[in-house]
């Protein structure tokens, strides 16, 4: 049995190691390693000259993550204490969007915010000044915010919905009020899923290129850009580009990490 299970999984094992393990090998490689393939750290050197961009990509991601939260988690409090019906019907419409490619609903958002726009067009028919937010850092976090809300939205309302109910009644006969019941009981035990949520927003968002490339004009170069930049721009130089995504996969582990925490932390919601 165990013999027909690992036959099973060689065509699994394969695949990993051709598409998984060899390429991170050679980004290791690439990031290690000068053009005549002797060892040097210089290409991670070259990244101070960079500082910005990892500056500017962290407070962008950082923002949209904190904006996502504040929606999001609100959001999933609501959807928590509806009908299953009703839950089920607005997690569709939420889903909806990422039915979409990506690249499709950033371009439907250029449409949206470009000076002659729909977002302009609505307020030039109030009698309200117009907005120039295309071609700005404010458009970037709104692509990022519109994109990976759903994914701050998920997971909270995944634990939440897990809070045993009967702990809830425990601490309103014990003359908690409402307030009080979500700050001391609701609040504490629905933290995986806003540390997953978190996890969840801020690595996709920090590693973005499409939105800031198209939302931000190229204006705003975050991290995904200059690794596009090093591959396929015409200043080719695999070296820095593969140091710069060997930086990105730690931040990539380190978040996989707090994703372990977060599985102890709903076993224990679980087991309540």
């Amino acid at each position: 049995m165990k013999r027909r299970g690992g036959l099973l999984a060689f065509p699994y094992a394969v695949w990993m190691i051709l598409f998984t393990v060899v390429p991170m090998l050679l980004v290791v490689w690439f990031a290690l390693t000068d053009e005549d393939g002797l060892p040097t750290v210089g290409n991670f050197i070259r990244l101070w000259d960079y500082g910005a961009v990892f500056g500017r990509s962290l407070g962008l991601a950082a923002v949209s993550t904190v904006i996502c939260l504040l929606i999001g988690y609100p959001l999933a409090y609501v959807l928590s204490r509806e009908t299953d019906a009703m839950r089920n019907t607005a997690m569709l419409l939420i889903m909806l969007p990422m039915w979409i490619n990506i690249l499709l609903r950033t371009y439907a958002w250029m449409s949206i915010l470009e000076n002659s726009g729909l977002l302009n067009q609505l307020l030039s028919f109030l009698r309200l000044p117009a907005l120039h937010i295309i071609n700005t850092p404010s458009a970037v976090a709104l692509g990022m915010v519109y994109n990976y809300l759903p994914f701050m939205v998920l997971p909270v309302l995944t634990v939440i919905t897990k809070i045993d109910d009967s702990v809830v009644e425990a601490a309103q006969d014990l003359g908690g009020s409402q307030a009080t019941v979500f700050r001391r009981v609701i609040l504490p035990l629905s933290l995986p899923g806003v540390l997953s949520g978190i996890t969840m927003v801020f690595v996709p968002a920090v590693s973005t290129f499409i939105i800031s490339k198209l939302l931000g004009g190229g204006k705003s170069m975050l991290l995904g850009d200059l690794i596009e930049m090093q591959f396929l721009g015409n200043t080719y130089n695999p070296y820095l580009g593969s140091a710069i995504s060997l930086v990105m996969m730690v931040i990539v582990l380190i978040s996989m990490a707090l994703m372990n925490r977060f599985g102890e932390g709903e076993e224990e919601v679980m087991g309540l």
